[in-house]
């Protein structure tokens, strides 16, 4: 932690760990692990029912459903290994954290459990920056009994203040990047407050809110709208940057996109007008 640098030049970028950071989703590599059956119709069950905050279904599952509550924490440990993580994570950390006259903390604030995130960023993010679903187990058989954390929802909304107070930085300094919908209210939130959203998938509900959008496999993307955005570096600067660290902008396409559809008017309805 460089001390010496100014308050004013100290920022927060967090980010979403599912599909985000990684190209699969955890509760899928976990049910593949385990042999369990329709994981995917069940979440969906859960999400049409609003039961549960979106995003907290797995947890949800681990806690209630017979098929997971053989999940013990050495299966999370094994899944994070199992986790396919998008190239150059250690890069960008390397890249925001090197930044001239800057400081960036980076954070990963998700719905996963800890355990798992833990584990598939081994050595590449500390273990006190992330913040997961933290479950409570029985002392005896290992089992979850409890949880006392889901990052989710509101609760994503919750983390992101907790971390925004201690570090004491303002809401203008702050990056969010996020892929889904359990990413809706926190990026609502930043948003209003002046901060940076940045959506890393093609969802709509993602799309419609975020101040930027990037689609790449490369965790570097997101350093591009941070760089603009936050820090005012023109294309030229941030290209000769990457170049700099070993990496070559390959493709950079600004693409705005109007989805549009039109439907037939019925003679009687333009008979009306």
């Amino acid at each position: 932690m460089q001390n010496n640098i100014p308050q004013s030049k100290r920022f927060l970028l967090a980010s979403d760990f599912d599909q985000t950071l990684s190209f699969n989703d955890s509760g899928i590599v976990l049910s593949e692990l385990l042999g369990a059956s329709n994981f995917e119709a069940k979440i969906a069950g859960l999400s049409r029912t609003h039961f549960v905050q979106q995003g907290a279904e797995l947890s949800y599952l681990l806690l209630h459903d017979p098929e997971y509550r053989r999940v013990r924490r050495e299966h999370l440990y094994e899944v994070g290994k199992l986790v396919r993580l998008k190239q150059n994570i250690s890069l960008l950390m390397k890249l925001v954290h090197d930044l001239e006259g800057c400081q960036f903390s980076f954070y990963v604030i998700s719905a996963a459990p800890e355990e798992v995130i833990q584990s598939a960023l081994e050595g590449i993010v500390p273990a006190d920056h992330i913040v997961g679903t933290r479950f409570q187990y029985h002392e005896e058989t290992g089992e979850i009994q409890s949880i006392l954390r889901v990052p989710a929802g509101y609760g994503k909304v919750a983390a992101l203040e907790e971390l925004r107070t201690g570090l004491g930085i303002p809401h203008n300094r702050i990056a969010y990047v996020g892929d889904g919908s359990s990413d809706v209210h926190v990026m609502l939130h930043l948003n209003r407050c002046g901060g940076l959203t940045i959506a890393v998938s093609e969802n709509k509900y993602i799309t419609e809110i975020a101040r930027r959008t990037v689609l790449a496999d490369d965790a570097l993307g997101v350093a591009i709208p941070v760089l603009e955005e936050m820090m005012n570096w023109p294309p030229s600067r941030i290209r000769g940057m990457f170049e700099a660290h070993g990496q070559v902008v390959h493709e950079w396409d600004k693409i705005r996109t109007d989805t549009v559809k039109f439907r037939p008017v019925s003679m009687a309805a333009r008979a009306a007008v």
